[in-house]
């Protein structure tokens, strides 16, 4: 039996502990906004937090995340900054790797809060949108960093 923390509430399953990550969250814990892309953790599709760092579940074996805290999509506050940013923008065209994109920007808000929209677009290489709404995510950044920067000022 594994014991793991996704979204703030403790779950044990019954898999083996080299299990990607990725299939515990969708198969057993019926998580369906972490999506699988490549499974090789080459896409970003499938990005989530460990401990507040962005990680690609698809290649994280469930047995060595015991004892840390995972959050998806789901467990990102729907008044998150980059959550907003992404409705205001409408970034989202197909939306497939869009959960992914969002776990992604919100860990390097969080790890450089001060980094400007373009510092966080050029860490973003390595996210990949099949169908190329790359204009959209720019200002979708832009404008999640802009959120963010205002309610550290109030």
């Amino acid at each position: 039996m594994i014991f793991i923390n996704v979204n703030g509430k403790d779950y044990q399953v019954d898999v083996p502990s080299d299990t990607p990550l990725l299939w515990v969250i969708r198969d057993r814990l019926k998580l369906m906004g972490t999506k699988y892309g490549c499974g090789i953790g080459e896409c970003g599709t499938c990005t989530i937090h460990i401990d507040g760092k962005a990680q690609r579940s698809c290649t994280v074996e469930v047995g060595k995340v015991q004892g840390t805290k995972i959050t998806t999509i789901e467990g990102l506050s729907e008044n998150h900054p980059v959550k907003r940013a992404w409705i205001e923008e409408q970034v989202v065209q197909c939306g497939y790797c869009q959960p992914g994109v969002i776990m992604e920007v919100a860990s390097l808000m969080a790890e450089n809060p001060k980094a400007d929209a373009e510092a966080i677009i050029r860490s973003m290489d390595d996210v990949i949108c099949r169908c190329g709404t790359y204009p959209r995510i720019k200002k979708g950044i832009a404008k999640a960093v802009d959120i963010a920067r205002k309610e550290v000022r109030k």
